[in-house]
């Protein structure tokens, strides 16, 4: 089925990954974390919350489940480093909502801006909070995502999470559609998808502390043809991109700089158009959604040299119909779960820590809404960390 809604098919996948090791411990509730999934469907876009079980993974709204996104067409979402804001992309009508976060997983609408371009797609925030970055597909005044420049936006964040007026708006390529920031704050990398007259690639810039970037060496490097997701290590040492067109998970390793270096044994297989990716917690392992296959792929990584190598066993895992996004929840780093546009569900996986496959949670899928499109996660109460290898 295509996403006639997104415009395209890629979404811009973003995950605000927590820096801690595995935690196997937590205070005595039974709810681990809360999960947040937008859905596309209805005008406005709508939130749907749940509490995910302690023992079980399974997925259970709260009493007051569901939120206006308070624009048309949410397709990205991403909470901040303390956990207390979460930020939604409405591509359609052009503008990012904050949302503060409640005890419960309550959401109350703060404040929105628009963008200055068009189709915004992407999001991150920096990790000391104090910025936040998003993707215009165009700039204003272009329509066609096939051939107009995009643009890379960043705004500033206050201690509550509100959002200022922007203080840098950069072009970068034709239809940038991804951003991470990477957790050390050295730089900033966004992925764009290319289009008639460009092939994919990813832009790095230097993170300074007013917020405003500077291009790293040339400002980008090649990443197959069509680059549609990205996501950086925990450890701030590699990044890893979706190539949709080309069916391949593309690695880079990151210098003291923030430089890309494609590693050499690259690109790396994975099943029919992937267009999500997620690390876990710890930096482990790497999972890709693949949404014409329906399956999610899991993948270890070499710790010395960032190359995944896909997980023995059960490294390819069916989803629910067009998988779109992707998250590990980050309290216990145990539970994986992946939005399906199409049969609007959540499935839901547990985690193996010392293999990264995956095992299927009893009585999944949960419901998701209409057209589901992003899945982020924050954990509830307080939590006792402790290491597992892989």
């Amino acid at each position: 089925m295509k996403l006639r809604k997104f415009g395209q098919v890629s979404l811009a996948i973003v995950l605000s990954l927590s820096s801690s090791l595995l935690i196997t411990a937590c205070s005595n509730t039974s709810a681990i974390d809360f999960v947040f999934v937008t859905n596309s469907k209805s005008v406005p876009g709508k939130i749907l919350v749940y509490k995910a079980d302690t023992h079980t993974g399974a997925l259970i709204q709260i009493a007051e489940p569901t939120y206006d996104s308070g624009g048309t067409n949410p397709v990205a979402e991403v909470v901040s480093p303390n956990y207390e804001n979460l930020y939604v992309v409405n591509r359609d009508s052009n503008d990012i909502v904050h949302f503060s976060i409640a005890n419960g997983g309550q959401l109350t609408p703060q404040d929105t801006v628009k963008t200055p371009g068009l189709f915004p797609m992407g999001v991150a925030v920096s990790p000391s909070g104090n910025f936040l970055y998003v993707t215009d597909t165009c700039i204003s005044g272009t329509t066609d995502i096939l051939t107009c420049p995009g643009a890379l936006v960043v705004y500033p964040l206050s201690a509550t999470g509100a959002i200022g007026p922007a203080v840098a708006n950069l072009q970068v390529g034709i239809a940038p559609i991804g951003v991470s920031a990477l957790a050390n704050g050295v730089a900033v990398y966004v992925v764009s998808k290319g289009g008639d007259t460009q092939l994919g690639r990813v832009y790095a810039f230097n993170a300074k502390t007013d917020g405003t970037l500077a291009p790293i060496g040339t400002g980008f490097v090649s990443a197959g043809v069509a680059p549609n997701a990205v996501v950086t290590d925990p450890t701030s040492r590699f990044l890893y991109t979706t190539d949709g067109a080309a069916n391949q998970l593309i690695g880079y390793s990151i210098s003291s700089s923030g430089a890309l270096t494609p590693m050499i044994n690259g690109p790396f297989k994975t099943d029919l158009l992937p267009n999500g990716v997620t690390m876990d917690p710890r930096g482990y392992y790497i999972y890709v959604t693949n949404y014409n296959a329906a399956t999610v792929s899991a993948y270890a990584i070499d710790t010395a040299s960032g190359s995944p190598s896909q997980v023995a066993g059960s490294g390819v895992t069916k989803t629910g119909p067009a998988p779109t996004c992707v998250v590990v929840e980050p309290a216990l780093g145990r539970y994986v779960y992946v939005s399906s546009f199409t049969d609007n569900t959540v499935s839901a996986f547990q985690l193996n820590p010392h293999d990264g496959s995956l095992i299927t949670v009893q009585n999944q899928p949960f419901p998701g809404g209409g057209q589901p499109t992003c899945v982020a996660s924050v954990p509830h109460g307080n939590h006792a960390i402790q290491a597992v290898g892989p």
